[in-house]
């Protein structure tokens, strides 16, 4: 979790460990950015209006470096506009301060569901690799 806000990073942090989540806090964009580099997470929840690097500049980073990983911008400063012009940057979700606990932990519940959802679809099947080659190439017709 990327938050300049003191207050706002230790309660969500509190919420979100004593739902069960495992959370490591950045006060800012450039630590988030500091610690994806030595960590691999699930999820990325950010704040926009950061000091040294913003969260829209977090995700061009992870955008830039093939990360992927899904993300909700929680910000209170961020506007549409800034979403329209950077439609690959695939915020899975907005939430916009303030935002009650259960709202965080229903998104965070929402969009890891759905991640993981995404990545059993893109998995190939257990015997992708056991089909006979006619299956591949469209039948005997192939031949």
């Amino acid at each position: 979790m990327a938050e300049d806000d003191p207050d706002i990073r230790r309660l969500n942090t509190e919420v979100l460990i004593s739902s069960g989540y495992h959370v490591d806090a950045a006060e800012d964009g450039a630590a988030a950015w500091d610690a994806l580099q030595l960590d691999n997470y699930d999820l990325l929840i950010t704040d926009h209006d950061m000091p040294k690097v913003s969260g829209i500049e977090l995700l061009k980073r992870l955008h830039d470096s093939s990360m992927k990983l899904p993300v909700i911008m929680a910000t209170g400063t961020l506007q549409e506009d800034q979403l329209a012009r950077h439609p690959w940057l695939e915020i899975k979700a907005v939430l916009l301060k303030p935002y009650s606990f259960d709202e965080l932990l229903e998104t965070v519940k929402h969009v890891l569901h759905m991640d993981a959802h995404d990545r059993q679809e893109s998995t190939p099947p257990p015997n992708w690799n056991r089909l006979p080659l006619q299956t591949w190439l469209g039948g005997d017709s192939a031949r």
